[in-house]
C-alpha cells in the first residue's frame, strides 16, 4: 500500500511498517527530518523526481514524500472488544464513502483514545492513501475491524455486552443524557442518509446533538467527535 504526505508517513515510520520512502527532490527541513527519521529506523530512502511522485500519489498532495506501507492489520470485532483496557469504547462507521471523512473520523478516534473502529468494506470509503493523509496518520495507531455486516457486526458486539448507540440527528434524546461510563460503541451512517434502517433497528439508544443555530446537522467526523468527547468526559475525572 502506497501512501502520501509527510505527517502520515511519520506516524507510519513509528509503527514500523514502512518498508520504502521515496523523496522529490525539493528540499525543506522537514522533509529532511522525514528522511533521518526512516534512516535511523532502516527504511530504504530514494531521492527521485517530482513527475515520479506525482504518479505515485496519483494527484494527490504528497508534500515532496510518499511510501510503501504494509497493509493494515485487520481485527475481529471480538478482538477489539476483548483488547479494551476498561471499559470499551468503540467507533462503528456505516457506509461513509469519502475518504476524507473516513480519514477524519479515524482522526478523532484516535485523539479519543477509541479501542477500535468497526466499518463496512462494501460501499464505503477503503483505507487509501487519501484516507490515511485525512487521518494526519492516526490509521496507523487505530485497531481496525473490517466486516461484511454491520447489522451482523452490532449484534456481536450486543452479545459481549456492549451497548449500541446510533447517532441520529431527528432523535430528541441528547448524547448528554446517556451514561458513557458503561461499554458503548457509537455508530455514525453515510453523509447523505445517515443510519440505515437495519442499523438503526440494532441500537439500543438512538441520540442527537444540541443544535443552537439555524444549520440543523454537522459534518459526521464533527459529530462524532461531539459524541466521544463527551464520553471521554464523562469518564475522566480530569476532563471537567
Amino acid at each position: 500500500m502506497l501512501i502520501y504526505g509527510i505527517h502520515p508517513i511519520a506516524e507510519a515510520l513509528r509503527t514500523a511498517s514502512v518498508s520504502e520512502v521515496w523523496i522529490g527532490a525539493r528540499r525543506n527541513r522537514r522533509l529532511e527530518e522525514l528522511v533521518d527519521t526512516a534512516r535511523r529506523a532502516g527504511v530504504t530512502v530514494r531521492r527521485v523526481e517530482n513527475s515520479d511522485l506525482d504518479r505515485l500519489a496519483h494527484g494527490g498532495v504528497h508534500q515532496g514524500a510518499v511510501a510503501s506501507v504494509a497493509s493494515l492489520a485487520a481485527r475481529s470485532v471480538t478482538e477489539l472488544v476483548r483488547n479494551a483496557d476498561g471499559p470499551a469504547l468503540l467507533l462503528v462507521v456505516d457506509g461513509v464513502v469519502d475518504p476524507q471523512n473516513f480519514g477524519a473520523l479515524i482522526r478523532v478516534a484516535e485523539a479519543v483514545g477509541v479501542n477500535g473502529v468497526v466499518y463496512q468494506t462494501r460501499r464505503s470509503s477503503p483505507v487509501s492513501a487519501a484516507a490515511m493523509k485525512a487521518s494526519a496518520g492516526a490509521l496507523a495507531h487505530v485497531p481496525l475491524a473490517p466486516v461484511v455486516n454491520i447489522s451482523r457486526a452490532l449484534t456481536e458486539l450486543k452479545t459481549a455486552g456492549i451497548w449500541v448507540v446510533g447517532l441520529d440527528a431527528a432523535e430528541r434524546r441528547v448524547c448528554h443524557d446517556l451514561d458513557f461510563n458503561q461499554p458503548t460503541a457509537l455508530v455514525v451512517g453515510s453523509e447523505e442518509t445517515g443510519l440505515r434502517r437495519l442499523v438503526r433497528d440494532r441500537c439500543d439508544w438512538l441520540v442527537s446533538i444540541p443544535m443552537c443555530g439555524e444549520i440543523s446537522s454537522l459534518n459526521v467526523s464533527v459529530a462524532a467527535g461531539v459524541v466521544l468527547y463527551e464520553a471521554l468526559r464523562q469518564r475522566s475525572n480530569e476532563l471537567l
